[in-house]
């Protein structure tokens, strides 16, 4: 297939796989490399590359996906509007299925709920369009790659005096969460795979603080079996020479400013706030609200819920999701937690790290 054969070639990945162990020979300590994109996770999975790695290298997943990342309290959010009447639910697909404290989505829907499953919020939009007299509710979940569409659409939506149309806001932005993860005194990250889609949006510039306060490696990765490769070749060069930078190897997709035009659309319809992550707490700005000019499509304010307190289960997503420990380590893992019973969306999204090992099976350096 042309422009993706080129990225799959098997005599440089044997190049690059023999470069990578004869780097691992010039290490003077492991190294832990931190893949925060989901599709990262499990690209490497698929490809194999896990397995191919020397043993002192080893790979630990971050909290690159978003259906992950959504709080307890977020989820619960979600299922408590579906209480509403007169309301059509959208989200996508893995939202479905996420635990909340009591019930999920899916199960709303088998009682009766309108929960739809879109690929697109314009979708959603258009429910709000053939259904005037309903209250269309779009759950937004995403990093900065998606967030520009909720935008876009809410921006839409006003241009069109829709007065159904609302949206749940549980957007989350990477780089608060990045800097969190290198303060924690548990951080055992010596380098990061940094995202190629989100850093599509956002450039490279945000990365920045990693290096220069840090002073940990960082690559912009591609998500073919060569990009993955080649970014791992050049996280391993800046760790020897003790040189660290943020590197764009996905430079054919991500330029160092991002698309401005994105971030131009973000910022008009949304501010920063602190907001809930899974595992990792409320951090400050790391989520987006309304700005008051489109308060009228925030479902927060239309659609209030009280939220019950979340409790404490053997689940250890949170744990996963900062890298401390890999899927196999919770007591959970396969034994009670599996894709058609999931206690935690890392088991339970297409891109979390619980999945991606259930699927695909682990190994002691990842």
């Amino acid at each position: 297939m042309k422009y993706v054969d080129e990225f799959r070639n098997p005599k440089l990945a044997k190049q690059l796989i023999k470069l990578i162990h004869k780097l691992a020979t010039q290490l003077d300590k492991p190294i832990s490399i931190m893949e925060v994109c989901g599709s990262h996770t499990v690209a490497m999975f698929r490809y194999g590359i896990r397995k191919i790695l020397p043993d002192n290298i080893r790979v630990i997943a971050g909290p690159g996906c978003p259906v992950c990342v959504t709080s307890q309290e977020d989820i619960d959010r979600a299922i408590g509007i579906c209480e509403y009447p007169d309301t059509i639910i959208t989200t996508f697909g893995d939202m479905i299925k996420v635990p909340g404290t009591k019930t999920t989505l899916r199960q709303m829907q088998a009682h009766g709920r309108d929960i739809r499953v879109v690929y697109s919020t314009l979708n959603a939009l258009d429910f709000a369009r053939e259904n005037k007299q309903k209250k269309v509710i779009h759950i937004a979940v995403g990093f900065e790659t998606t967030i520009p569409t909720v935008a876009a659409a809410v921006q839409r939506a006003k241009q069109e005096k829709l007065k159904n149309f609302y949206v749940l806001s549980s957007h989350k932005i990477i780089p608060p969460a990045l800097k969190v993860l290198v303060a924690s005194p548990k951080s055992e990250i010596s380098g990061f795979l940094l995202p190629g889609h989100v850093s599509t949006i956002i450039g490279a510039k945000p990365y920045e603080f990693l290096v220069k306060k840090h002073k940990i490696p960082c690559v912009i990765a591609g998500f073919e079996a060569l990009d993955i490769l080649q970014s791992i070749v050049m996280l391993l060069n800046q760790q020897i020479s003790k040189q660290p930078k943020v590197e764009m190897q996905y430079a054919r997709c991500v330029n160092t400013q991002g698309n401005l035009f994105a971030q131009k659309m973000i910022a008009q319809v949304f501010k920063v706030s602190d907001v809930q992550w899974r595992g990792l707490g409320v951090m400050k700005k790391s989520g987006l609200i309304f700005r008051p000019e489109y308060k009228a499509f925030d479902a927060m304010r239309h659609f209030p819920v009280k939220v019950l307190k979340v409790k404490k289960t053997a689940c250890r997503c949170g744990d996963v999701l900062q890298g401390i420990i890999n899927p196999p380590q919770c007591v959970l893992f396969k034994k009670i937690c599996n894709p058609s019973m999931p206690i935690g969306p890392c088991m339970v999204s297409s891109e979390g790290a619980c999945s991606a090992y259930y699927r695909y099976g682990g190994k002691r350096n990842g």
